[in-house]
């Protein structure tokens, strides 16, 4: 059964991420705000990856000089979606 969360990212100019997700895989992802061709493509290119997979990927991408991204917004929205359903 889908499940969708709502992650308020931290630092980034997306002001909230929606999660559809279906046990751990990533179904759909919107972001509200933010570079809208990033966005669009880091939602469209997550879709059918695990929770895992996008961790491994994304985790670690910043933005110009800030110590985060969008991308690694979604990474950290991930885990916490995990860690509430533990």
């Amino acid at each position: 059964m889908e499940q969708t969360y709502l992650y308020q990212p931290k630092g980034v100019c997306s002001r909230q991420i929606k999660v559809t997700y279906e046990g751990e895989v990533v179904r759909r992802i919107e972001f509200v705000g933010g570079c809208p061709g990033n966005t669009q493509g880091v939602a469209k290119l997550a879709a059918g990856h695990t929770f895992q997979e996008l961790i491994d990927l994304l985790g670690d991408v910043k933005c110009g000089s800030k110590p985060t991204s969008c991308p690694m917004q979604l990474a950290l929205a991930l885990k916490e979606i995990r860690e509430k359903n533990a």
